[in-house]
Parts: structure tokens; C-alpha cells; sequence
């Protein structure tokens, strides 16, 4: 706890600076009023200082451009593969309270498969689970093993975006469906303030602020932060939770700026129930001997009142510079240092013991992590002839090391428990140590890429990576084994896209690209030699649409993308690991989002998977389907605000359609989670600078399990919730 109480005391004076600074810069606004008008009518404003950035606010539903796809300023229809973006409108409009609630109704992004999992933002991209090496923070990665992640509130983001495919030729290994990149709120250079409350009819309350202002005419400062807390919807489940990011900005002329960003996070509550459930008593009941148990509530808790723990102390602090020189040419350089501490406790269920009774592993783990990333590039324009080139090179540096202990209760030796009529308090048996692991990832990687445009709307984007990466691991004694031993694997990996595209001058862009991806694995082979990494190759079409005619975005995207090296059983040797799997996704995306009017907001997105195992030592899941993801997921939303001289004027009426297809429970495919429909609602009014918005998700209470990882390891889906909120800004 020594070395993460140090950061919180960096960011904790951090945060002191920009308190001390505030009733000056008050001052100072109340003083010269009318130079601080000027410098926003220059274009300093919120809106124009972030057009083009590729990081700013999203008017309405509709994003014109992203650093995603491209580590550059780029259109989102210039690049050669899907990408979703989420602003914080369209976040605030659907009353997103945690970040994997940004994409319920993103193509080709499944979220919340294991339900409302409050300290984890869980997400699955063209089927593939992105949580883990798929999570990233103003495009540097929160990579996480085991239970050693970096969590991320949703209040202090202004996007959510989504590269779909691979993208290692940007970023390095990362998941091979695509990644999600969380944009910080920044600051800008104008004066705002916004306060919001909010409640849930479960008891649990926040209250948030963001505070935007001015130090001088070159330097803005922002500051941020929640605190929330008490009950939720499953039994015994409370708790407490805070943040706070401040940032200041230094942007002495036109082509210089220097962003520094900091937060600190914490975390104490318990556990919710829900989720570890087997198939016969969620999906369908449990009928033993001619007796119906029926099916267990989805707010039963198998955990112990009083053990039960989770506790997280998290900060981070970095900065992101670029300056643009006479000749157009920029150079960027971003930094981010990152540690947090977490402990839990937890009794989670794992499987019939009885016809009526669950068994029960006691389980607790302390996981100490800490990471640094940086990325530096160069960018220009060259111009050969009637071509125009844009130059991209960099050179990215990743770190993460995780010290964690775990130990559970020895199978079976937990007292069992019956989730129909449940006896909490009895006596626990010892827990044994099973991992004690020592694990640090390194890699560094150079990257170029060119985007080349030529022939009044033909643009090739090129890109090559050469990365270089080293895991070690240091395995410690435990109760199981006596000996320490190390291991360490080192290589390289080559990645490349290649895109091509036409852009029409009514908006339309078809385009194809091909890329190849890298992933490093954590594992051991059967010979004690770590795992390779997963290598594969993605082929995508489609087409990128932006009217001329009114302000929208729609996209199709074809797609063909094979996971290779997958780690499978071992074919001979019992409880070993070897990597001859193989994992093929195919599918089609379709989103569609539009801003009718100001006044008027509509979204649709449809999405449809083929996944298949096509490699495995066990040749019954061979030509099957993996478990948790639907093979079809739609969804459509509107909102839409009342104009006019009555009382109805700022009203604003809203709501959704989800819909979840069906997935398999186990990957022989012989049992099935049915498909769910679900309904969100809102309304709110706003008038002047202050509103109130009632929103209300799942809104029939429809009862539905959200995926099943096996037969034992099956999730319901977030029930009927209501969320109140009001804002004010000035």
C-alpha cells in the first residue's frame, strides 16, 4: 500500500494546486470579463478549440473524426475499418452510469455478458472478449491480468470509442475483435461548471462535479470527479466509491500544447450476487426427481455477509505534448504512470452439490499492479506529384507488472448453500495459497504508416509495425507446490493493414483492408515453456456513408477474421495447456446514427455472427460455436426534445430497443440461452442551465439470462432500474 499511498499524495496535491487556483482564476475572470469573451470568440471555445482533434465533444449522436483508427486526427470515414464513437451526449441521453453501458447499442460490441459486474467493465468485440488487452485510456492500454485490471468511471469521459478488427498494427498485441479507447475529459478554454445528483431506486446516490476555468490566457485547467454510494439491487451488496481527475493545459501559441492529467480512484463495497449460477435454475428450472426447485432469483447473493470484501486504491498520472512546426510538420508525445492496489474477498457458487443445495468456493485474492506506457510520433505531408502523402512514425513503449497472491477453500470443503431458501453464517473452512506470481510484460514497438490520396478521391492507407516484446514470470511458493520458478519468453512480431478506399463527393466511401494481429499470451505449455502469442488475419469490406444532405453516419462492414495459437486442453496430458486452437469470426455489422435536427437524435445498429471453432484437441467442439456471444444483436433508438412557447418547451421524450439474440452454454453446443428483448425509456426538461432526466433501463423487468460460460458459470442480465438526475452548468 506504501507505493500507491505515495502517487495518491502526488495526485491529492495535484488536486490542492488546482483548488488554490481556482478562486483566482474567478478573480481574474470577474476582472477582465471582456478579455476572456475574446479568447473564446477566437476560437478557443469548447466546440472550436476541439474541432478536428480527434478527442473532443461529439455534437449530438453524430462523430466527424477520431484518433482511433489512425493515431491522427482522421474523418471516421477515412479509415479502412469500422469505428464507433459514443460522445458524452448520447452517454448522458441514455443515462450511462458505467462505461460498458456506453455500448449497449454498438454493432458489433456485446457488453455486461456476466450482468452488472460493478468493479469490471466487461465487453466482447466481433466476438472475442476485448476487457483484458482490448481496454484503453487516450489510446495508451490498461492491460490487465487475472484479477489486476485498471477500472475507469464513465463520469469523467467524453467519449467511448470502438476500433473494430485488428488494430496491433497501431497499437501493439491487443485483442484480435477490436479495441475500446476511453477519451478523458480535458480542459478547455472557456469557463464551465456542472454539478449533478443523481439516485437509483435501489438506494444508491452520487453527486458529480466539473469544473472548467481559465489560469490565463494560456493556461485552462479541469477537475472532475464522483462519489457514490449505498445499496444496490442484489442481496447484501453495498458500498462506496470516488474519483477525481484533474488536468491542466498549457498552450502558450497555436501550435504548441502541453496536457497534464492525473486521477485517483477508490473502491469499498461488496459483492453482488447473480452471476456463477448453473443453467438449470436460470435458464430453465431445476427439476430433480419429479420435484421443480423453479429457478433462483436473480438478486440471491451466495456470498457471506460479513467476509465478503472488495477494496480498490487506484491512481495514474501522465501528459500528452504536441507541437506543430513552421513546416506543418507535428511531433506528439503522451506519458501515462498508473498503479492500484485490490483485495477481495468473495464466496461464489460453482455447481449442484444437492438437488437444492450449491457448492460454494471460498476464494480471496490481493493483486498490486503498475504500469507505464508512452507513444511518441512524428506526422507530415509530403506531396509527390498529383499524390499527397500523410506520414505517421512512432515508437510506443509498454510496461505492466502484477504481484498477486491467491487462495480459495478446497473444493467441496465450503459449506454448501441453498439459493432457494438460503442459511448464511456458517463456518468457513481455511483457505489455501495457489498462485503467489510475480509477472511483468514489456514490449516496445515502431510503427509508420502513410495515407495516400491521389485521383480525386482514391486514399490507400498503408501500415507496418515491428514489435518487440519480453514476459517474465516468477512463480513463489504456495500450499500446492514448494519450489520457486522462473520463466521468461522474449520475441518479435510483424504486423501489417493495408486499406483502399473511395470517397465520392456525395459522401458515399466504399472501402477493403486487410490486417494482420499479435496478442501475447500468459500460460504455460505442457513442457513449461510460457505460451506463444495469438497471431491471425482479418479481411473487411464496406462501405462509410455521410449525407450531404443531413447530418449522419452510416456504416456496413463485411468481415472475415481468424484467431490462431488459442490455448486448448492438451490432448494426452491431464490439466496441461497447448496452443493449437483456432477461432474464425465472421459476421456483418450495420449502425446507423443520425441527428435529424438539434431537437432530434436517432440511432440503429444491427449485428450478425458466425463464429465457429475450427481447430481443438477435442474434436466434439470442432465446427461449434463458442459459448457467451449472441449470434445476432440489433438494437434502434431515438430522442427527441419539444420545442415551442408552453410549458412543454425543453421536454425531452426518449427510449430504445435491445435486442439479444440466443448463444450456447457450452461450446458442444448442447444447450441453449434464449434470445431477450429489451426496452429503455427516458424523459427530461431542461431549461436555461439546469435540467432533470428520469431514465429507466430494462423497462418492462424483463427476467433473462445475459450468458452462460459453461453450465455452472451462467449471469441474468441487469433487471428493471430507475435512475434520476439533475444537472445545473454555469
Amino acid at each position: 500500500m506504501a507505493y500507491i499511498s505515495s502517487r495518491a499524495s502526488v495526485l491529492a496535491g495535484a488536486v490542492s494546486s488546482l483548488a488554490l487556483l481556482l478562486p483566482h482564476a474567478v478573480a481574474a475572470q470577474e476582472e477582465s470579463t471582456t478579455q476572456l469573451q475574446a479568447v473564446v470568440v477566437e476560437g478557443q471555445g469548447e466546440g472550436e478549440a476541439s474541432a478536428g482533434s480527434g478527442i473532443g465533444p461529439v455534437k449530438g449522436v453524430v462523430a466527424k473524426d477520431t484518433r482511433l483508427g489512425a493515431k491522427t486526427a482522421t474523418d471516421v470515414t477515412a479509415i479502412p475499418q469500422a469505428v464507433s464513437v459514443i460522445g458524452r451526449e448520447e452517454m448522458d441521453a441514455q443515462g450511462v452510469q458505467k462505461a460498458d453501458e456506453a455500448l449497449r447499442y454498438t454493432s458489433g460490441v456485446f457488453t455486461q455478458p456476466f450482468g452488472t459486474d460493478s468493479d469490471t467493465n466487461w465487453m466482447f468485440i466481433r466476438g472475442f472478449q476485448a476487457t483484458a488487452a482490448g481496454t484503453y485510456l487516450d489510446g495508451l492500454q490498461l492491460y490487465s491480468f487475472a484479477f489486476g485490471a485498471f477500472y475507469i468511471d464513465s463520469f469523467g469521459l467524453e467519449r467511448v470509442e470502438v476500433l473494430k478488427g485488428a488494430a496491433s498494427v497501431l497499437y501493439g498485441g491487443t485483442n484480435p475483435g477490436g479495441m475500446v479507447n476511453y477519451v478523458s475529459k480535458r480542459p478547455v478554454f472557456e469557463t464551465k461548471r456542472t454539478v449533478e445528483a443523481g439516485i437509483n431506486d435501489a438506494g444508491n446516490a452520487y453527486l458529480g462535479f466539473d469544473v472548467n476555468d481559465l489560469a490565463d490566457d494560456a493556461v485552462a485547467y479541469r477537475i472532475n470527479g464522483r462519489i457514490a454510494g449505498g445499496d444496490t439491487y442484489s442481496d447484501f451488496q453495498d458500498g462506496w466509491r470516488g474519483f477525481v481527475s484533474p488536468s491542466i493545459t498549457w498552450k502558450p501559441d497555436e501550435g504548441t500544447s502541453l496536457t497534464l492529467l492525473g486521477n485517483y480512484s477508490h473502491i469499498d463495497e461488496s459483492h453482488g450476487g447473480g452471476g456463477f449460477l448453473p443453467y438449470e435454475g436460470t435458464v430453465v428450472d431445476r427439476v430433480v426427481g419429479g420435484v421443480n426447485y423453479g429457478r433462483i432469483r436473480p438478486d440471491f447473493n451466495a456470498t457471506e455477509p460479513g467476509v465478503d470484501s472488495y477494496e480498490r486504491e487506484q491512481g495514474s498520472i501522465g501528459y500528452e505534448f504536441e507541437h506543430t512546426f513552421d513546416n506543418d510538420w507535428t511531433v506528439r508525445s503522451s506519458l501515462r504512470y498508473g498503479a492500484a492496489d485490490i483485495r477481495e474477498t468473495n464466496l461464489y457458487p460453482s455447481g449442484w452439490a444437492t438437488a437444492d443445495e450449491l457448492t460454494r468456493i471460498d476464494w480471496t485474492h490481493h493483486s498490486r499492479i503498475s504500469s507505464l506506457l508512452a507513444d511518441n510520433q512524428i506526422e507530415g505531408k509530403v506531396e509527390t506529384g498529383d499524390v499527397e502523402h500523410t506520414i505517421l512514425a512512432g515508437i510506443d513503449y509498454k510496461y505492466y507488472n502484477i504481484d498477486h497472491v491467491q487462495a480459495s477453500s478446497v473444493f467441496g470443503s465450503t459449506p454448501t448453500i441453498n439459493p432457494f431458501d438460503p442459511d448464511y453464517g456458517q463456518p468457513l473452512t481455511p483457505r489455501l495459497t495457489y498462485t503467489d506470481q510475480d509477472l511483468t510484460l514489456k514490449s516496445i514497438g515502431l510503427y509508420a504508416q502513410d495515407q495516400i490520396r491521389f485521383g480525386d478521391g482514391w486514399l490507400v492507407t498503408l501500415n507496418g509495425r515491428y514489435d518487440r516484446y519480453t514476459l517474465e514470470t516468477i512463480d513463489g511458493p504456495t500450499d500446492y507446490v514448494a519450489a520457486t520458478t522462473r520463466n521468461e519468453r522474449s520475441g518479435g512480431a510483424l504486423s501489417g493493414r493495408a486499406g483502399l478506399a473511395y470517397e465520392f463527393d456525395n459522401g458515399l466511401t466504399p472501402y477493403a483492408s486487410a490486417a494482420t494481429f499479435f496478442n501475447p499470451q500468459v500460460g504455460t505449455l505442457a513442457n513449461g515453456d510460457l505460451f506463444e502469442p495469438e497471431e491471425g488475419t482479418q479481411y473487411e469490406v464496406g462501405i462509410k456513408y455521410r449525407p450531404t444532405f443531413v447530418d449522419g453516419l452510416f456504416t456496413v462492414a463485411l468481415f472475415d477474421l481468424t484467431r490462431e495459437n488459442v490455448a486448448v486442453a492438451h490432448p494426452t496430458i491431464p490439466f496441461a495447456q497447448t496452443q493449437t486452437g483456432e477461432v474464425r469470426s465472421r459476421g456483418v455489422e450495420l449502425e446507423g446514427k443520425v441527428n435529424v435536427t438539434e431537437d432530434f437524435r436517432v440511432t440503429a445498429a444491427l449485428t450478425a455472427l458466425d463464429l465457429e471453432i475450427t481447430r481443438d484437441t477435442d474434436p466434439t467442439v470442432v465446427g461449434k460455436t463458442p459459448f457467451i456471444v449472441p449470434d445476432v444483436m440489433a438494437s434502434a433508438s431515438a430522442e427527441y426534445t419539444l420545442r415551442g412557447d408552453g410549458w412543454y418547451d425543453g421536454v425531452t421524450i426518449g427510449g430504445g430497443v435491445r435486442y439479444l439474440g440466443s448463444s450456447w452454454a457450452d461450446n458442444q453446443n448442447t444447450r441453449k440461452v434464449p434470445s431477450a428483448t429489451l426496452a429503455d425509456a427516458k424523459i427530461g426538461y431542461k431549461k436555461d442551465n439546469w435540467g432533470i432526466d428520469f431514465n429507466v433501463t430494462n423497462l418492462f423487468d424483463k427476467t433473462y439470462v445475459s450468458s452462460c460460460q459453461g453450465v455452472d458459470v451462467c449471469s441474468y442480465g441487469e433487471g428493471r432500474t430507475f435512475k434520476l438526475k439533475a444537472h445545473v452548468t454555469w
